[in-house]
């Protein structure tokens, strides 16, 4: 199980640092972009995921999105991890307890990044 959760963060990181470091590079190459304004103040990451898509789905392809998106994957990267831990705690481990302690871990989690 630790090795599975290892490759879920890790790739979570890795991921996040590509999409970070490939929006960054772009801006340095092209600058005619604009510099980099964002205001997060208010938004949940349920928000800022569907801003982020929405832009993806126009086309509005920007290094600032691509830098939008590795903070997107950042944030899931520790609620991926916890995610799979209650699925193994409840169908493979099959232990209650730490299925229920998880559970609340995931729930605290959902409210702070999607709900608040």
């Amino acid at each position: 199980m630790e090795a599975l959760l290892g490759k879920v963060l890790l790739l979570g990181v890795l991921a996040s640092l590509a999409m970070t470091i490939a929006g960054l590079v772009w801006q340095a190459i092209a600058p005619e972009h604009g510099e980099f304004e964002r205001t997060v103040a208010g938004v949940n990451l349920y928000q800022f995921i569907l801003e982020s898509v929405r832009a993806l789905a126009a086309g509005e392809l920007r290094p600032s999105l691509m830098i939008d998106l590795g903070i997107t994957i950042m944030l899931l990267t520790p609620y991926a991890r916890v995610l799979a831990s209650m699925v193994y705690f409840a169908f493979v481990d099959r232990n209650p307890k730490y299925t229920v302690f998880t559970g609340f871990v995931l729930g605290v989690l959902t409210y702070s990044l999607f709900l608040r």
